[in-house]
Formats: C-alpha cells, sequence, structure tokens
C-alpha cells in the first residue's frame, strides 16, 4: 500500500468524507436533513473504525447533515483521535452576506472541538459563489487565517468550467491545495482532469470528491456494465493475488493510478462500507491499471454519454432552499432511468418510491433558487416538467 504525500504530510489514499452520515431512521444523509437526524453514535462508531483502519484524512463542512456533520466530527475526534487525522472543513462562503468570515469559522472550530482546523477550503465554489468570495475578500480572510494559525493549509472545493478553475486559480499563489470532483465518467466535465494537472502544475495538491458520482458507479447503468465488461469480478493482474475487483473498486482505481491525485474522499455511511473502501485503499498504487483496464473505462464513459442523463450527483444541496421540498435528486434518478433501466423501472420509481423522499416533480413552482444552490449547474426547473410528463402515471 503506497500513501500519498498532501500538503507534506503522509496520508492514506482513502479519506472519509462526512457530508453522507447514516440516519437514525435508516439510510445516508446529506446536506438538507434537520439537525438532529444523524445517527450520532453510529457515525461515531464508523469514523473511529475508518481511523482504525489507517484513514487519516477527514472532510467535513459547515452545512453537511444540517449542519451536524461538524458536531459529530468533533466528538468522534475525543479520546486521542483528533491527534491522529488531518481535518477539513469548508467556510460557506455564500453566508457571507450574513455573517463575518471570522464569526463562521470560530463556530467551526467549536462545533469541532478544535484550536485548528489542517485544511480549510472555500466550499463549492462557482460563478455565484465566487462572486460572494471577491465581494466580502474572502481569500484574503482565509490567508489572514492561516497566519493567525487557525487553519494550516488553505484551499478550495470547486463545482464549475474550467475557465473559472483557472481564474480561481489565478487569484492568489498561495493556495496550498484544491478538492475537485473527478471520476471516470468526470474526466472532462468540470474542472476534469485538465485541471487536475492543471493543479498540480501550479503546486497545488488535490483531493478529489465524489469518486463514485453520488453512488452511482457503485453499480453503474447498463451500458457502462457493458462497455467494462468482465473487468467486475477479475483480479487487477493474474499475478497480483488481488481479490476480485468491484464496480466501486474499479472507479477508486481509477483515480488511484494517476500521480497527480491525492487523497481520494469518500462519503461512507456503514461500517461495511468502511471496511470495503479501506480494503481497496490498501491496494492502491500509481500506474496500478492496465492498458486493457484504462480503455475500458474510457469505453464505459463513452456508453454513458451516448445517454444523454442529468448529471446529478445527489449532493442535495437543492433541497436545503426547495420552499415545497421537491425531491429533486429522486426525480432527476428517475428520469436517468429511462436510459439506464428502462421505461417500467422508471416510471414505478418515479410514481412509487419518489413520493417517499418529498413532494413529487409536479410540486416544482420554477421559482430557480435550487438552481442557484446546484453544484453542477442542472436547469433544474426545466427538467422537472419534463420528468413529469415523460413519467407520471395517470
Amino acid at each position: 500500500m503506497e500513501y500519498r504525500t498532501f500538503c507534506g504530510h503522509e496520508v492514506f489514499p482513502l479519506g472519509a468524507g462526512m457530508m453522507r452520515l447514516p440516519l437514525r431512521e435508516g439510510g445516508q444523509g446529506g446536506s438538507h436533513v434537520a439537525w438532529g437526524a444523524s445517527d450520532e453514535a453510529a457515525s461515531i462508531k464508523m469514523l473511529r473504525a475508518a481511523i482504525d483502519a489507517g484513514v487519516n484524512y477527514v472532510d467535513t463542512a459547515y452545512k453537511y447533515m444540517g449542519g451536524d456533520s461538524e458536531r459529530i466530527t468533533g466528538l468522534a475526534l475525543r479520546d486521542g483521535y483528533r491527534e491522529r487525522v488531518l481535518l477539513a472543513t469548508k467556510s460557506p462562503v455564500w453566508l457571507l452576506d450574513e455573517r463575518s468570515f471570522e464569526s463562521l469559522l470560530d463556530e467551526q472550530l467549536e462545533r469541532l472541538q478544535t484550536d485548528y482546523v489542517d485544511f480549510y477550503l472555500l466550499h463549492s465554489l462557482n460563478w455565484r459563489n465566487w462572486d460572494f468570495v471577491k465581494r466580502h475578500d474572502a481569500v484574503e480572510s482565509l490567508l489572514r487565517a492561516k497566519r493567525e494559525g487557525k487553519v494550516r493549509h488553505v484551499g478550495f472545493s470547486f463545482h464549475a468550467s474550467f475557465e473559472l478553475f483557472q481564474e480561481i486559480l489565478d487569484a492568489t499563489d498561495e493556495w496550498d491545495f484544491c478538492q475537485i470532483q473527478l471520476n471516470y465518467l468526470d474526466a472532462d466535465y468540470q474542472a476534469g482532469v485538465r485541471g487536475l494537472r492543471l493543479a498540480k502544475e501550479r503546486g497545488l495538491d488535490v483531493a478529489i470528491m465524489e469518486p463514485l458520482r453520488g453512488g452511482l458507479l457503485a453499480l453503474p447503468p447498463k451500458p457502462c456494465r457493458d462497455a467494462l465488461g468482465d473487468l467486475a469480478g477479475m483480479p487487477a493482474e493474474a499475478d497480483s493475488g488481488f481479490a476480485a475487483r468491484t464496480y466501486a473498486e474499479l472507479a477508486f482505481d481509477w483515480l488511484w493510478d494517476m500521480p497527480e491525485v491525492g487523497v481520494v474522499l469518500s462519503g461512507m455511511g456503514s461500517a461495511a462500507q468502511v471496511e470495503e473502501n479501506a480494503a481497496y485503499a490498501r491496494r492502491a498504487s500509481v500506474g496500478m491499471l492496465s492498458d486493457r483496464d484504462r480503455a475500458a473505462l474510457d469505453a464505459a464513459r463513452v456508453a454513458y454519454q451516448a445517454c444523454a442523463l442529468v448529471p446529478c450527483t445527489g449532493c442535495n444541496y437543492c433541497r436545503e432552499v426547495c420552499p415545497n421540498n421537491v425531491a429533486i435528486p429522486y426525480v432527476l434518478r428517475s428520469y436517468n432511468m429511462l436510459a439506464t433501466e428502462g421505461e417500467e423501472a422508471a416510471r414505478a420509481y418515479f410514481n412509487v418510491e419518489v413520493p417517499k423522499f418529498g413532494a413529487n416533480a409536479d410540486a416544482c413552482v420554477g421559482c430557480g433558487a435550487c438552481e442557484a444552490r446546484c453544484p453542477q449547474d442542472i436547469r433544474i426547473a426545466d427538467w422537472m416538467p419534463k420528468v413529469e410528463g415523460a413519467l407520471r402515471t395517470a
């Protein structure tokens, strides 16, 4: 197993993302859940199990789990666990019209029960959030927090075009790292592999989010599975001694294969996921894929793009601001199922399953509030009536 160097630290290839913690009523959460809905005991046990398994990078944010993620992370890092990890959290820059940068950071440190965080990011930078950053001089506030010792390394997480990525990189020569969405489907999306390599050329280390595309790549759509053929369920190399690979492991391996990739974050929601993903990480190394592996993963991306699916990752940021609690990610998932699982399965999911998570597409009033929060820049208000018309059963 190879450790990676990240801002001068030795990091386990897998990091713990604290966005999708287990819920008391079952399942995993996101940013939209109510404060207190998390299964606190299960979450603490899960994070400590990850650390005991070797994970030493923990990533949370102000709004994860309805704001509860930082509090639970702080509880989990008691009893000596804080000293065993590198801790990352993020500044919610869209709140800077209401709160000062410093007051938000101080609140986060209190939740996390620590005097400093190792990595602090300007959260979810897109064109809109970058405007907040510029209007409130948040880059300078970030650098000041570093000088004061409240944060050790400074960076940003990113969800927009490559052109904006370049602009943000140019904003200061004091960035230490960045965090981008990347997986084998998104090689050319947002910052993409091109942004990964540019950041490394500029001297930034890179953390990866959405390695499984919100869980999609744990069992990819049928066109992707067809393109991957027999790669899942076979060893990486005949003489490697590796266990048979799952679809999820293939997705992780695509990232760990690249020397520019630092830590890969996974939003694990169960002890089983921790155990599986930590095992994958122990097998990780640069250059681990064969030419056959890379060609098949490229073919899977082409097959997926031919489906023309909505690029929703299920982050649920949209749910926080929807006035009618439309279950937006689930509505979009049902539409994607038309291309991946067929019309019968898509209709059944839309009409039976989606209402279990919130209001259905017909409750959308087209206000557009969700679109301002969407990291993928999806025109959600346009999609809702399309999905309704395509899938509603009379």
